[in-house]
């Protein structure tokens, strides 16, 4: 079956395509001169949506109606309005909202903060409620910046959405943006003077299972599963993985205990351990877990798989992508047993998604 990889990097996007998972061809190459933090599909209508900054004309959300073939953008109202003391510097992440809701989107941004879309991406507007929560005074910028990098809605609840920021942490609303809860419970912040605060923590990735109240989460010091919708978090890291550190998850498409992990050395030493590449697979919620290196560079791998860059498909067995700071793709079509090359030397990736056509 006929599979596109979207991918954003800093020198553009772009769109690769497999009739079977084993050949690649990159057929696309789009704003190629601006940094692309996040490609997305939305499957209400067949759109692709880019976030897209440029140094020069600033940041903005891309939309093609056409596979990638052409493109429209639009930053009208990507802005923060009198009494906010924040600027719109990137867009990190777009969001297509539930089917109810044709036209729906919702972007994440930095300075961190949420926009929401009602036709397309041509117009947006301040969803202020989450700017003006009390414990805002906890955010601080990690060290990509103050970020609003995740954006989720609920399949089940159209009015269900969860943000991650960084270093900010976890938040749910369920109304539709009106009002949010800080749901940080059970992860901790070691550089703030209260290690355990109630926000302030350094999301790097959330990620929904196909299981009702069940998410994965990178944090900035461990791996952690909530299985309440994020009222509480358990650690799931500390038990057989070799850091701590990391920033991508990704989720099986079917199996809510099959999780993909990316482990890094430390903060400061940003690549994978030993130089030698390996995702790790959890099959039971993050009990235990498998360390997966058939076909990935064991020697002098000095690379990082940034927050989007790990991904699943939906086929049967369930293929996974993992994107490197070194522009190379790899691809497994065996739900993460073995690896193989697909593509090479694009520019630094940040995201990866795998779309089935």
């Amino acid at each position: 079956m006929p599979i596109l990889l979207l991918v954003g990097t800093r020198n553009g996007g772009f769109i690769i395509r497999s009739p079977d998972r084993k050949s690649w061809e990159i057929t696309d190459h789009f704003f190629e001169s601006w940094s692309i933090q996040h490609v997305t599909f939305d499957r209400r209508d067949g759109s692709l949506y880019a976030a897209v900054n440029s140094h020069i004309y600033g940041p903005m959300v891309a939309r093609s109606t056409d596979l990638g073939r052409t493109w429209t953008h639009s930053s009208t109202g990507l802005t923060y309005g009198e009494g906010f003391r924040a600027r719109v510097k990137q867009v990190w992440q777009v969001c297509p909202g539930p089917p109810s809701r044709p036209g729906e989107l919702w972007a994440g941004v930095e300075d961190a903060g949420l926009f929401r879309s009602r036709d397309h991406g041509r117009t947006w507007e301040h969803i202020e409620s989450l700017r003006r929560h009390p414990t805002v005074s906890e955010w601080e910028p990690s060290g990509g910046g103050l970020i609003l990098a995740n954006v989720l809605l609920d399949p089940d609840d159209p009015d269900r959405i969860w943000v991650g920021v960084g270093a900010g942490g976890v938040y749910r609303s369920d109304d539709g943006g009106q009002t949010w809860k800080v749901l940080n419970r059970g992860i901790p912040a070691p550089w703030k003077p209260n290690p355990m605060p109630e926000a302030g923590q350094c999301v790097h990735k959330l990620r929904l299972a196909p299981k009702p109240g069940r998410l994965y989460h990178q944090n900035h010091v461990g791996m952690y599963r909530s299985d309440d919708y994020g009222e509480t978090w358990v650690d799931i890291g500390a038990n057989g993985l070799p850091s701590n550190f990391g920033f991508s998850v990704a989720v099986h498409p079917r199996d809510p205990d099959t999780a993909y992990f990316v482990p890094h050395i430390s903060d400061d030493r940003r690549y994978v351990p030993d130089a030698a590449m390996a995702v790790w697979r959890t099959r039971d919620g993050g009990r235990t877990w498998q360390k997966l290196t058939a076909g990935l560079p064991q020697r002098h791998a000095y690379l990082t798989v940034l927050r989007d860059g790990l991904a699943t498909d939906s086929l049967e067995p369930a293929g996974v992508y993992a994107g490197t700071s070194t522009g190379h793709i790899f691809v497994s079509a065996d739900e993460g047993d073995t690896w193989e090359l697909a593509v090479s030397f694009l520019p630094p990736i940040n995201s990866v998604e795998a779309v089935v056509l």
